[in-house]
């Protein structure tokens, strides 16, 4: 299994916190966690990308929020003007549920054109930002995930994502490999939904991920500042 340090781990993690009822002050510790810590990107709902921004202003800590989310269902144009409002407020990653319904209809041409017209808006704003597309891989069968990440390779994505973590399940083990193998090496994979300690991060990890998503992030890190016996004082 992969040795990270600390830090190493920390920018493989979106400290995410997308629930409904996050408060300022959630968001306002979240930041502050994400500077500590050296996450790579904090994942807020939309509403609070603007406040996250501010917080974040002069660190390297990315601001992410999340498109269509948690269904999926919107009308593209809805999630469009969505991603791209996220951009403008700041954020400079944005995560996407594809529409499953079509997906599970076999319309794949519909579901790699919901992608690729959020990926087109938001690239034509930031040319840098990040798109990671949400399968959901709890409700499809393995055929329909591979169909899904071929969909989002072909819209010009940046990343598939295992889960919203409002799914009947989050990611495994063998979703991360089977999408690793279908993107390949250079695509982006991230694992998220039920990860919460240290061992499932790194299994991710060793899967294919090369991202996780977890609004446990802060505790994943501090077992392995434990592990290792460092003081968080002395890394961060």
């Amino acid at each position: 299994m992969r040795v990270l340090d600390p830090v190493e781990l920390a920018q493989m993690i979106d400290l995410t916190l997308v629930k409904p009822l996050a408060f300022l002050m959630d968001i306002e510790n979240l930041c502050r966690a994400a500077v500590r810590y050296r996450f790579i990107c904090v994942m807020v709902n939309s509403c609070y990308v603007k406040l996250a921004s501010r917080l974040l202003s002069g660190t390297d800590v990315r601001v992410g929020t999340v498109v269509g989310f948690p269904l999926g269902a919107n009308l593209t144009e809805v999630k469009v003007f969505e991603a791209k409002r996220a951009i403008e407020l700041g954020a400079s990653e944005i995560d996407m549920v594809i529409n499953l319904g079509f997906l599970k209809s076999g319309n794949i041409y519909a579901v790699e054109e919901d992608i690729r017209a959020v990926v087109e808006a938001v690239k034509s704003i930031r040319s840098d930002a990040v798109i990671k597309v949400i399968i959901e891989t709890c409700y499809l069968t393995d055929d329909e995930k591979i169909e899904a990440c071929r969909a989002s390779v072909r819209a010009g994505a940046d990343f598939v994502k295992t889960s919203t973590g409002f799914g009947s399940g989050g990611a495994t083990v063998h979703d991360v490999e089977l999408m690793r193998r279908v993107v390949g090496p250079n695509f982006g994979v991230k694992a998220a939904g039920g990860i919460r300690d240290l061992n499932t991060a790194l299994k991710m990890i060793e899967a294919g991920a090369n991202r996780i998503g977890a609004s446990a992030g802060v505790r994943i890190i501090e077992e392995l500042i434990a592990r290792t016996r460092t003081s968080p004082s002395q890394n961060y």
